[in-house]
């Protein structure tokens, strides 16, 4: 994470590698039912790669590095390209095609891992009281439903269990600045997910 200002405010920023993305599928309405585009993103070695992979990656011309992430991005119609062309497989996306200072995205990933945790940290509950001669509980979730009727604890009950790991979206972040030479992303507040972990970019307007 980084700084920036704003007139007399400091602002906390995210710096994002988000690029170059190449283009490794084309879909189309008459071939798919839909028009799409799969992008790859990130490098590693041919050698690594297994057969559903390189189905993907058939119509690109790979030598010794592939892509390492694939993704697919959905349209409501044909995808063009800024100077009215049509997308092909091998295209390559940069940051200028797409972000400029001052728009607004949304950032998709997955939240971090924080493992079996109790209702307290989980749920933020209250914890049961600390006097008034309780012995043990002070975390601890207290009833959990009534008794004959219905005699069984309601679906989707908030108690205890593995917390963490989930996606996540992050709305209405402003693109504080784009560097062309880095590929990289400044962003306004947190992401999700870990250093180093994948993320989606959606701009908004």
């Amino acid at each position: 994470m980084d700084q920036a200002f704003e007139e007399d405010r400091r602002i906390s920023t995210t710096l994002i590698k988000a690029g170059p993305c190449v283009v490794t599928q084309v879909k189309t309405l008459k071939n798919d039912g839909y028009w799409g585009v799969q992008v790859g993103f990130g490098e590693k070695r041919t050698t690594k790669l297994t057969k559903p992979e390189k189905g993907h990656l058939k119509g690109l011309k790979i030598t010794k590095k592939a892509p390492r992430f694939l993704r697919e991005i959905r349209f409501n119609s044909e995808p063009k390209k800024n100077d009215g062309g049509e997308v092909k497989v091998g295209d390559v996306i940069d940051l200028s095609q797409i972000f400029t200072k001052g728009d607004l995205v949304r950032v998709t990933g997955v939240s971090k891992g924080k493992g079996f945790a109790g209702v307290v940290k989980r749920w933020r509950f209250s914890g049961g009281p600390k006097t008034h001669g309780q012995g043990t509980k002070y975390r601890g979730p207290g009833s959990i439903g009534q008794g004959t009727t219905p005699g069984r604890v309601y679906k989707g009950k908030k108690m205890a269990g593995r917390m963490g790991g989930e996606r996540v979206t992050v709305k209405n972040l402003k693109v504080l600045g784009v560097d062309l030479e880095r590929n990289e992303l400044k962003v306004s507040g947190p992401v999700p997910g870990i250093p180093n972990g994948l993320l989606v970019i959606e701009k908004i307007k």
